[in-house]
């Protein structure tokens, strides 16, 4: 089904993203899995599921938060397993702490991972997808795109951004095969 199409899931190393990317290798996509962890458990998470589902994967441990390294995965990405045609922005951190006591740099990178990351993976992939005529841009958001909940201020604003950034890729993607969809969990049982 998804033969000859190659995907990237971010933070796929556990929980939500890497039951994604198993999904997606099941269905016969490469994959380039990103995320933390101890390297042998990744390495053999990866070795694991190129011979489960007979795929090409890969891995990339950029750290999300910085511009440099969303490049370089982008970059490799395309070059290791030949393109980019599904993105899914999973990769995601949590704090918890009423806003007079909200550690500034907890904020600065909720925002930097939950949301810019998605930013700019996406604004990296899309004119190859445009180009091609076919794309699909799959964000994970949270019931926090759509509701607030206390003491999750940057959480909460940044899945509140994720949903009004799914809805203008959409839009931009449209006329070009480029489809972008978000999905909002509730409460999922994951490390995080």
């Amino acid at each position: 089904m998804l033969t000859g199409k190659t995907a990237l899931v971010t933070g796929s190393t556990s929980g939500i993203g890497l039951a994604i990317a198993r999904k997606l290798a099941s269905k016969g996509a490469k994959v380039m899995l990103n995320g933390m962890g101890d390297a042998a458990e990744i390495e053999k998470l990866r070795a694991d599921m190129a011979a489960e589902f007979g795929v090409e994967v890969a891995f990339n441990g950029a750290d999300l938060t910085k511009v440099e390294a969303i490049e370089a995965l982008i970059t490799d990405t395309t070059q290791t397993l030949g393109g980019l045609d599904i993105l899914v922005n999973n990769a995601g951190i949590q704090h918890v702490s009423p806003i007079e006591d909200f550690p500034v740099d907890k904020w600065n990178m909720i925002i930097a991972l939950n949301l810019s990351a998605a930013f700019h993976t996406t604004r990296l992939s899309f004119k190859g997808m445009k180009d091609r005529g076919w794309g699909r841009i799959i964000n994970i958001a949270s019931a926090h795109a759509l509701v607030a909940s206390p003491f999750k201020a940057a959480y909460v604003a940044a899945k509140h951004g994720i949903a009004g950034l799914t809805k203008t890729i959409a839009l931009e993607g449209a006329e070009h095969g480029v489809t972008c969809n978000a999905i909002c969990p509730g409460y999922v049982l994951t490390p995080l």
